[in-house]
């Protein structure tokens, strides 16, 4: 009988990274029960928006832990994508990850930083705060259903296209329903500026989208 060498792939360092955004979460709920709790009903009650848009909105420990949560399940999300559309097998499956997670911690803060310069150019930083605040809860809120995903992807349905897809439906449904709640609350100011409004969807909002879709596509 010949043997046969097989080179079997390990979700290890998934396991730890999943583990490790678990326990950002569960410290931003031990700290801040009460803003937690009217977090995770986001989608379906705007209390959150109007309990803490205040001031430090974006600066808080509450944020920091989500984000931290968001990026590292972001980038998981991203990478298994690319592993299950990919048409080649990579012999080291953990180094791309490590491109992914640096690419999207500097395509978030680049954006971010554009968008409050925006605002202090033009002299409406505390509306484009408000608009990033959020936006970014939101965003923030879709970590947790790529954190779903991941666990479905990795341990029960594994690889599995369609999950890929409801997940991307999801994210999409909950992002709209923050631009909705956006545009409703500034519908005045954007209609007597319309034009800026258009200027800025395009130059911060679907061309990066647009960039990023063209790479992961070639």
């Amino acid at each position: 009988m010949e043997a046969v060498l097989r080179n079997i792939a390990t979700n290890d360092w998934i396991t730890i990274l999943v583990t490790i955004s678990l326990l950002f979460l569960a410290v931003a709920k031990r700290y801040f029960y009460p803003r937690f709790l009217n977090f995770i009903i986001l989608p379906f009650n705007n209390k959150y928006i109007f309990m803490y848009n205040k001031k430090e909105k974006l600066v808080n420990w509450f944020n920091l832990f989500w984000g931290m949560f968001l990026i590292i399940n972001f980038s998981i999300f991203i990478y298994l994508i690319l592993h299950i559309f990919s048409a080649t097998d990579s012999v080291s499956r953990s180094l791309p990850f490590l491109w992914i997670i640096g690419a999207i911690i500097l395509y978030l803060f680049l954006k971010l930083g554009m968008q409050l310069g925006n605002g202090y150019i033009f002299g409406v930083q505390n509306m484009i705060t408000d608009v990033v605040f959020k936006k970014l809860s939101y965003f923030n809120y879709s970590g947790m259903i790529m954190f779903m995903a991941n666990i479905i992807i990795t341990y029960i349905l594994i690889d599995s296209k369609p999950v890929v897809y409801t997940t991307i439906f999801l994210i999409i449904v909950v992002n709209l329903i923050g631009w909705v709640t956006i545009l409703r609350n500034y519908q005045n100011l954007i209609s007597s500026h319309f034009f800026y409004f258009i200027l800025y969807l395009c130059a911060l909002e679907i061309a990066p989208l647009i960039l990023i879709g063209s790479y992961l596509k070639n």
